[in-house]
């Protein structure tokens, strides 16, 4: 029951998807980017304008001319992801310039969405289909336009912004935005658009959201519901500084310029390093050439929380099997991680990170209650059996708790008992120091304890002065007649040095009737749920306790029944009895010192 209000709590927390959840799924988005073998882009140059064109020309901002000198360098489409919303400060004529320029070449001018309302830069067209997509998409109060000369001679206008994450990182970046319920393509669409030809791009709205963007020439991009793509980290681009493009310029198809320079613009971070937005909107144009780019599918949610609940399913079967939980808790892990992989090889982000929290977490959780449970009963059975067998034998029994279930089994063993002969009179002795008398019964005790211990057997109770063992149990002992035997013989020799101790202390000496018997019985945990013992039922415990009665009536330490005889003693016959309860009678001996 526990266990599964566990499992049902970790679907819970899967399902709520906690802030330590998002960051290491976005930490494993980074991680198969990573994964991915370097793309080297043929298609798109950057050129930076860093510390040394800035220095060269007195500062920023730089003069316009510079950038219609730079335009005149380019083959391709060129495109300015930088922002001049107001005149040029060193010549306004130097904007009419660049316009000229802007003029006689398709040129891609940015825009930057703004949190502040203002006035709605240059709109470009584009085609809806299944509806309007923007309640979907990126909201901003308004969009900051470039000076408006120069607004009106370039052809394409894209909004450079990107967003970050909840850990502060950019991953992804908008196709499209919204502002005023008017939607503006990115940066990076516009060039494509503009290398084309086409007058608009499409937009292709679902129930869930915005599903894909393309320029008609080009295939579809998938994007997510709010018309981001997640920007790849394994792509690289030819760049040159701006005084590199100047004296030897790369020629591609789309070029794009950016400033660099300290100071005067703030790379962001990225899973892959901080970049530029030149460097994003370069990304996005790739994606867009290649057709594709990761994205969370509409069936990921659905797929995600079926294989949460699959791997959940798998550790809780295996939870109480330890032998079984660690391989399925590394099946799952192993599992998710290769499925994460295998679908990002076809562009899909199927998040396993939630899926491999839980999985730890429950593992751990049950491998701790296990590990609880396995101590406990350890503990109990030291409680057992501790001052009963030997430390040998309760480490077996700790190995397997199995053994100490309620209720008993029935098994051959061979049984001792072993009493003072004329305990009465040393009692009487000890009336007026009953610690006295209590000391000279537990060294006997010990005495005799620890030779049954060391030869295997179990201590069944204590009775005043009298001592129950037993063989055979709660571990099977091929040879517990035998060392029954031995542990007797052993106990009797060592009597006999511990009454010469007596002796020399001038105290009593003490005498001993043994009786053993082999037989079936029950063995078992008698008693209720909350208190039991280990003890043995059954006629053959009987008789070895009326056969140590009996050592006195033929005047003997020891008998032993026809049952308990084995090779290599020398066995004497003593009679041949009818106990109390038995139609047949038993044959006894003895074995003399």
């Amino acid at each position: 029951m526990i266990r599964l209000l566990i499992a049902i709590l970790s679907i819970g927390l899967f399902v709520w998807n906690p802030y330590p959840f998002k960051i290491l799924e976005l930490q494993t988005f980074d991680w198969l980017m990573k994964t991915q073998p370097e793309v080297q882009n043929e298609n798109i140059v950057l050129v930076d304008l860093d510390e040394e064109i800035v220095e060269a020309y007195g500062g920023y901002p730089l003069p316009r001319t510079l950038y219609s000198d730079m335009m005149d360098r380019v083959s391709g489409v060129p495109g300015f992801t930088i922002l001049m919303p107001d005149p040029d400060i060193r010549d306004k004529e130097n904007d009419l310039y660049l316009s000229r320029s802007m003029a006689d070449k398709p040129t891609v001018l940015a825009f930057a969405a703004s949190t502040q309302a203002d006035e709605l830069g240059p709109h470009v067209g584009s085609a809806q289909i299944g509806g309007d997509p923007s309640e979907w998409l990126l909201q901003y109060p308004g969009i900051l336009r470039q000076t408006p000369i120069l607004s009106i001679s370039a052809e394409g206008k894209g909004v450079v912004n990107s967003r970050s994450e909840i850990d502060g990182i950019v991953r992804r970046a908008p196709v499209v935005v919204s502002s005023a319920g008017k939607v503006f393509p990115s940066f990076g669409l516009e060039m494509l658009r503009l290398a084309t030809g086409d007058k608009s791009y499409q937009i292709k709205t679902g129930e869930y959201g915005v599903e894909w963007v393309r320029i008609p020439a080009y295939g579809k991009m998938s994007t997510d519901a709010n018309g981001n793509i997640w920007i790849s980290t394994n792509v690289k681009f030819y760049r040159q500084s701006a005084s590199e493009f100047m004296e030897n310029p790369i020629q591609a198809p789309f070029v794009i310029f950016g400033v660099t320079a300290e100071g005067v613009s703030n790379p962001v971070p990225t899973a892959s390093g901080p970049k530029y937005p030149h460097e994003i909107q370069a990304n996005i144009l790739h994606n867009l050439i290649e057709g594709k780019a990761p994205s969370v599918p509409n069936w990921s949610a659905g797929a995600e929380l079926g294989a949460a609940v699959l791997a959940l399913l798998l550790l809780f079967l295996t939870a109480s099997r330890v032998y079984l939980s660690f391989p399925t808790l590394a099946l799952v892990l192993g599992g998710s991680v290769y499925g994460a992989w295998y679908a990002f090889q076809s562009s899909y982000l199927f998040d396993v990170s939630g899926i491999v929290i839980i999985s730890i977490l429950f593992w751990s959780i049950e491998s701790f209650r296990n590990f609880m449970k396995t101590y406990f009963e350890k503990m109990e059975i030291k409680r057992q059996f501790g001052t009963y067998v030997s430390p040998a034998l309760v480490k077996k029994l700790q190995n397997d708790p199995s053994l100490l279930r309620l209720g008993g089994e029935t098994k051959r063993l061979t049984f001792l008992f072993s009493d003072i002969r004329g305990f009465t009179p040393i009692s009487e002795k000890y009336q007026k120091n009953p610690q006295g008398l209590t000391e000279l019964i537990n060294r006997f005790l010990d005495n005799q304890t620890q030779i049954i211990l060391k030869h295997g057997g179990t201590i069944d109770k204590y009775m005043g002065d009298c001592i129950m063992a037993f063989w055979g149990a709660p571990l099977d002992d091929e040879n517990q007649v035998e060392n029954a035997t031995k542990a007797v013989l052993e106990m009797r020799e060592s009597l006999e040095e511990l009454n010469e101790r007596l002796r020399e202390e001038g105290l009593d000496q003490i005498n001993t009737g043994a009786g053993i018997n082999t037989g079936l019985c029950v063995v078992g945990n008698f008693g209720s749920s909350n208190r039991f013992d280990y003890s043995v039922l059954g006629d053959s415990v009987n008789l070895a306790a009326r056969l140590e009665s009996s050592c006195k009536e033929y005047d003997t330490s020891l008998i032993i029944s026809e049952y308990s005889m084995i090779d290599g003693y020398d066995y004497k016959f003593l009679d041949e009895v009818t106990v109390k309860g038995k139609s047949e009678p038993v044959k006894i001996y003895t074995i003399e010192k």
